[in-house]
């Protein structure tokens, strides 16, 4: 036990170094009289022919998971203050961390260090197991007879509408992730989106994606010619990062243990939260957010790109999001944008941050030390289960040599992922049945099951891979397919 101890306290402090400080977000802001303003853009603007339509969804649950949350609230707060009625915004989101014990403001959640409550009054049209992939794609497709549960609200948009769907949550290549399984996969959100275009119901559609690799769910994927304009946090081979990060300067208050929010989805939402949104075009909200997430190509940073209709990034902000009449005399100019941060932390290590936090701040002997060492280890127990496997399951496949070479092939720039989505459903499928879920943290391996599929590899030959390599699957949760697997 002394020896695990000290491995555990290691591990732990490995963790610090994914945390450190630095950030600022400076830049004055240019006034102009709002006529004066309204001079600079085209007269069209100041009214949008139809209706807008907003569909928000945090794809993720657990207190570690806060931003995601978080970052959905303060979506809802921005576009109610633009001018969107309730009755047009759904809202997807598990709804666990208000009032859960971690929060040390019960009924509060705040998505920067020093910002207001963004929770009250956001309606949780789809909360806990009503987040499900099945009722999101029904409610972009107007669907009410394929939803289960939830408040029945979906978007019931007409041809001179616009569309505004936000989604944050962890990702890996061609998958999204869900509080509830099945996980969303890039083939039925392309499929879905066609059906939309076909039905005739909007006009033009806008999708902000935060995810892992969030790229390749647009990537080869998405084609011109449907009206939809998307913008992604990372291209299809990196992380996404969390940011307001304990460690971090600034850093949330003292009493939070969690990242607050996105880097990608912080710098849309703080753009958009003091410009007057008439001014702004999606191209600039686009640069600025690249600019931003970028970070100046450090380590910390990943690459924001663009899909789709690219000429519909001239549309003016206004269109999708509305405007804050408070923000009218505050002209988008370049210059008085917010400043990249420094420092970030990786998507997939935010629980890591999270536990390690706790850890140092409980008492030594206490319950929540115990507590917060236990998620830990369990945490890096599956991490290590689900790389381990998958790397002696490429060694059974091709050789020894061949193996990590093909498992980590990335394809060309404008390729999707896999040829066949059903086969790599199947060896995702697969894989959990022998070696346990790949939860939010085994996403990341959804490339080398991709491969596996694009070198022509056999269900069978997969299952016999896999049940040689997992021959025990770890106890804790993370591993547990209980409430079902992620394909």
């Amino acid at each position: 036990m002394t020896r695990l101890a000290a491995g555990v306290i290691l591990l732990l402090l490995s963790v610090a170094g994914i945390v450190s400080a630095g950030r600022d977000a400076t830049g004055d802001v240019l006034r102009l009289p709002s006529e004066t303003s309204r001079f600079f853009h085209r007269s069209d603007d100041d009214e949008v022919e139809g209706t807008r339509w907003a569909v928000l969804i945090a794809g993720s649950n657990g207190y570690w998971n806060y931003r995601h949350q978080a970052d959905v609230c303060h979506a809802y707060q921005l576009l109610r203050k633009g001018g969107l009625k309730e009755e047009n915004i759904i809202v997807f989101m598990y709804d666990d961390i208000a009032s859960n014990e971690e929060n040390p403001r019960p009924g509060i959640i705040i998505n920067s260090p020093h910002g207001d409550d963004v929770y009250k009054g956001v309606p949780k049209d789809y909360a806990g197991e009503d987040v499900t992939v099945n009722n999101f794609l029904a409610a972009i497709l107007g669907n009410k007879s394929a939803l289960t549960g939830g408040s029945g609200k979906v978007v019931d948009s007409g041809p001179d509408d616009h569309i505004f769907v936000y989604y944050t949550d962890h990702g890996g290549p061609g998958v999204l992730g869900m509080p509830t399984f099945p996980y969303l996969y890039a083939d039925d959100l392309i499929d879905v989106l066609k059906k939309k275009h076909a039905s005739g119901t909007y006009k033009s559609l806008v999708f902000y994606l935060e995810a892992c690799e969030s790229g390749s769910i647009f990537e080869g994927l998405l084609p011109e010619g449907l009206n939809i304009y998307a913008t992604t946090a990372s291209n299809a081979e990196e992380s996404s990062w969390g940011t307001y990060c304990p460690g971090e300067y600034p850093s949330p208050p003292p009493e939070y243990e969690t990242c607050l929010g996105d880097l990608y989805s912080v710098a849309w939402m703080e753009d958009s939260d003091i410009h007057n949104l008439r001014t702004e075009t999606l191209h600039q909200q686009y640069e600025l957010v690249k600019r931003r997430t970028n970070n100046g190509n450090s380590a910390y940073g990943s690459h924001v790109m663009q899909y789709g209709d690219i000429g519909l990034s001239k549309d003016n902000l206004f269109a999708y999001l509305g405007t804050n009449p408070a923000n009218d005399n505050f002209t988008y100019v370049d210059e008085n944008s917010l400043q990249p941060s420094t420092k970030a932390v990786n998507q997939r290590d935010a629980d890591l941050v999270h536990f390690w936090d706790k850890y140092r701040k409980a008492p030594d002997g206490s319950v929540r030390k115990v507590e917060a060492q236990k998620q830990f280890v369990e945490a890096m127990s599956h991490r290590m289960h689900i790389d381990h496997s998958m790397k002696l399951i490429g060694k059974l496949l091709f050789g020894i040599e061949r193996g990590p070479e093909i498992l980590n092939t990335v394809r060309p720039s404008g390729q999707p992922l896999v040829d066949d989505w059903k086969c790599l459903k199947k060896m995702v499928r697969t894989f959990e049945t022998h070696c346990g879920s790949l939860a939010q943290y085994g996403m990341k391996h959804m490339r080398s099951l991709a491969n596996v599929c694009n070198a022509g590899i056999q269900t069978k030959q997969m299952a016999e891979a896999s049940a040689q390599a997992c021959v025990s699957i770890p106890s804790g949760h993370w591993s547990s397919l209980q409430k079902g697997f992620s394909a």
